[in-house]
């Protein structure tokens, strides 16, 4: 028999399938590309003990823009009431930037990624810049390509070019396609329903930034404020475009809505989420910006689901997803730790639609794992252990291969 179809099995202080309860010093055995097992201390033997260490799903990231890698920090956020001179920067950045330039940075923003344990990534670019880096890289991948037009020739433009990917990009079994019209801001309503509608009948997922600053919020309900200067600075002001609410993104078009609302800063928490809708929250990003306190724990006691992510490098520090959960339980110290592991992890999957795939420790799952070191305390709830800010070299296995 080949070492590939052979078994392996683990062990480590904590194993954390996140389906199910933490296992002290149980055990994770692999053969080949999936997971064999899941088990109890003591029911099998393992071939590796890996410490004092846990064993967790790998990593998802449904959010960030790898294109922006080379932004760090060259464009310090503002505060939430400026929030357009921030995105003036992030334009002006992207002008400067060639081709190549672009594509390492991509690749600089994924080998981070990949070497604090992310093994799933949900990433929006400009023409789908990241697909080929993503698709040859040893994680999953969502690559949203991101659509932008106000006006009525560029909205057109949009439609068309999405209906060209559809024909001309196929899935490869790492690495799946998305839309991303970007943001009730620079989309037109009728851009967005097409987009989301030529998606679903692909069934590809949807991403949008959605209800991230006040100054959005008073761009739609008056067509005032920072955000219509912004626009007539750029020559794209369009007030015939505009929906009157982030609120009408979703409630106009329920039955084409779209899978991932990007921030929700300032997402009314009572509104009704399609139930194959996920906010994603992206606690550092939100925080550097001086956001009003997010409303995570509102959708979450409504049962909506709520996952982390990192968002790009112009904004935060790192493209560390558990790192946003270790932040929130700075901020929220009674937020309880098995949620707090699940948003970087089974949400996240389940948010992209992977979650069939990986995710969590389940057998029949694919073999993606991070062994994460833990602190030498002892605590009564072992989550407590993976959320510390421990120092460390993490050990990504992806696929049933460990990732170097």
């Amino acid at each position: 028999m080949s070492e590939r179809t052979e078994s392996r099995t683990f062990t480590a202080r904590w194993v954390f399938p996140v389906s199910g309860t933490p296992l002290p010093n149980g055990t994770v055995t692999v053969r080949g590309e999936r997971i064999e097992a899941v088990l109890p201390h003591g029911a099998r033997t393992p071939d590796e003990d890996l410490g004092n260490a846990a064993i967790i799903p790998g990593l998802v990231n449904p959010h960030t823009h790898l294109d922006l890698s080379g932004a760090r920090g060259l464009i310090p956020p503002t505060d939430a009431d400026h929030f357009t001179d921030w995105l003036r920067g992030v334009i002006d950045y992207r002008r400067t930037r060639t081709p190549e330039q672009t594509q390492s940075d991509i690749r600089a923003g994924l080998t981070e990624c990949l070497r604090h344990g992310t093994t799933l990534i949900g990433d929006i670019a400009s023409e789908g810049a990241s697909w080929d880096a993503l698709a040859g890289a040893p994680t999953r991948a969502v690559v949203f390509r991101e659509f932008i037009g106000l006006g009525l020739e560029r909205a057109a433009a949009a439609v068309t070019a999405a209906e060209a990917a559809t024909k001309s990009l196929a899935q490869t079994p790492n690495c799946r396609m998305g839309f991303s019209p970007h943001a009730p801001y620079s989309v037109r309503q009728t851009l967005l329903e097409q987009v989301t509608e030529l998606a679903r009948f692909h069934h590809l997922p949807v991403a949008v930034h959605l209800s991230e600053s006040p100054g959005e919020i008073e761009l739609l309900q008056r067509h005032s404020g920072p955000f219509r200067t912004f626009l007539q600075d750029l020559g794209i002001w369009h007030a015939d475009a505009l929906s009157e609410s982030p609120d009408a993104w979703i409630t106009r078009q329920f039955r084409c809505a779209p899978d991932l609302y990007i921030h929700a800063n300032y997402l009314a928490s009572t509104l009704r989420i399609p139930e194959n809708g996920s906010v994603v929250y992206c606690p550092r990003t939100h925080a550097a910006f001086g956001h009003a306190p997010h409303p995570f724990r509102e959708f979450l006691a409504r049962d909506v689901r709520v996952c982390l992510g990192t968002d790009s490098l112009a904004s935060n520090p790192d493209l560390d997803v558990l790192s946003e959960a270790r932040f929130v339980r700075t901020r929220y110290p009674d937020f309880p730790g098995d949620q707090l592991l699940r948003m970087v992890t089974l949400s996240g999957a389940e948010a992209l639609g992977w979650a069939d795939e990986t995710g969590s420790l389940e057998a029949d799952k694919s073999a993606d794992l991070v062994v994460v070191p833990l602190p030498n305390t002892d605590i009564s709830d072992p989550h407590e252990l993976v959320l510390a800010d421990h120092a460390g070299d993490r050990r990504t296995m992806f696929r049933g291969a460990w990732r170097t």
